[in-house]
């Protein structure tokens, strides 16, 4: 008969200690991962921040005064269009009428174009938050010696008007209204594809499809186009979407024929593309996450297979699914790569009217005024960082709220 032997008291000390030491050492370096991840974050914060706001130096390139001894800032809105139309060229004056009729535009945006078109502000060097806080007598000594005739104002790249002004070929008049519409189209279309078909897929494959070769490399081939590099998803809408399916893409089946297949619609097409598989993974967790007792009890009372999916397991793994599509529709609107490639446009003040318009988005707009050399394009580069942020952001927190709504709900 075996007798189990107890380690003697000193054997059993060490032997404790040895465990709590690594217990103590595992846990030191989850935090020590956790402390990196703050910190990173923190300073990629910082430096945003930090380039939204400072001091600018800037002269007029027309003297305000040539125009009227009144201060431009107490002209009414007759005056501002008055001062345009005997200032600007026929040329000039058509264009702004074109995209919208002086009349028809505010006190705000005309004071904006006189100062753009006709005054023009030439900035001679912009300053980073820090530097405006902790060396303000030496940036305003500075500008005293190198620049006489600068204004020194300190500046909040990112405010109200930023977000509802156009682009603008000056970063001082820039906006990134165009670029937030162009994002939310985009992300719309691609919802529109993706959620339909990665659920539906899910349902299939999780609920019907049986467990054979083939559908295992069906399975296979979703993971691994979870992992493709998105600039491979921009080649394809490349080649379909704005190539071969230009007739549709580009409007022209509907009669719209200014425009090709670089467009809206092939830009949403592509991005609903490259979240697809995100889609489909995500939605089959969700399914596979509800209890199987569920099924069971749902079919000993005699429901159907399609009755106990749509009834029982849908509704328990909608939470799921919700969080899911709109943690994929985040990735979809912080994608840059796959717009550059289907034709998305770096400078375009216009407008999206609809899925067959030319179009910009937030990423773009970011990438490239940060690869403009004037450092002011850098500080509105910047300030759409913030934007981009509070928009995914957004995004995330519906994806939370639906999510407990319908926890509560089911």
């Amino acid at each position: 008969m075996y007798h189990y032997v107890y380690p003697e008291e000193t054997e059993l000390q060490r032997f404790i200690q040895a465990r709590y030491r690594k217990a103590w050492i595992w846990q030191n370096l989850f935090l020590l991962s956790l402390l990196i991840a703050v910190i990173s974050l923190t300073a990629l914060l910082l430096d945003i921040i930090d380039g939204s706001f400072g001091y600018i130096a800037y002269e007029f390139k027309k003297d305000p005064l040539t125009i009227s001894e009144k201060p431009i800032e107490q002209f009414t809105k007759e005056e501002l269009i008055q001062v345009l139309q005997a200032n600007l060229s026929r040329g000039a004056l058509n264009k702004l009428n074109s995209e919208m009729p002086l009349e028809q535009r505010s006190e705000a945006d005309l004071y904006s174009l006189v100062l753009e078109r006709i005054i023009q502000i030439d900035t001679k060097q912009t300053y980073s938050l820090f530097e405006s806080l902790f060396r303000r007598a030496e940036i305003e000594a500075e500008v005293a010696e190198k620049y006489p005739n600068a204004r020194l104002e300190f500046r909040y790249w990112l405010q109200p008007e930023f977000i509802v002004s156009p682009q603008s070929s000056k970063a001082e008049f820039a906006g990134v209204r165009t670029a937030i519409f162009g994002s939310l189209w985009v992300v719309l279309i691609a919802m529109i594809l993706s959620m339909p078909v990665g659920v539906g897929a899910a349902i299939y494959l999780q609920e019907y499809a049986q467990k054979n070769f083939i559908n295992s490399v069906i399975q296979t081939n979703i993971n691994n186009l979870a992992g493709v590099p998105s600039i491979v998803y921009g080649m394809l809408g490349l080649a379909i979407f704005v190539r071969a399916f230009e007739p549709l893409t580009s409007g022209a089946v509907f009669g719209i024929t200014d425009t090709n297949g670089r467009t809206i619609l092939s830009a949403g097409l592509t991005m609903g593309i490259l979240v697809l598989p995100l889609v489909i993974i995500n939605a089959q967790e969700a399914i596979k996450a509800v209890p199987d007792s569920i099924r069971q009890a749902a079919y000993g009372v005699g429901a159907t297979k399609w009755q106990t999916i749509w009834s029982h397991v849908l509704p328990n793994a909608l939470p799921g699914i919700l969080t899911g599509n709109i943690l994929a529709m985040s990735r979809a609107m912080g994608e840059t790569a796959p717009l550059i490639i289907v034709g998305a446009s770096t400078f375009i003040s216009q407008d999206p009217s609809g899925p067959f318009s030319k179009f910009t988005a937030l990423p773009i707009q970011i990438y490239q005024w940060t690869s403009r050399a004037q450092s002011e394009f850098h500080n509105i580069a910047a300030a759409a960082i913030v934007v981009l942020l509070v928009l995914l952001l957004l995004l995330n927190t519906t994806a939370i709220l639906l999510r407990n709504r319908f926890q509560r709900r089911f």
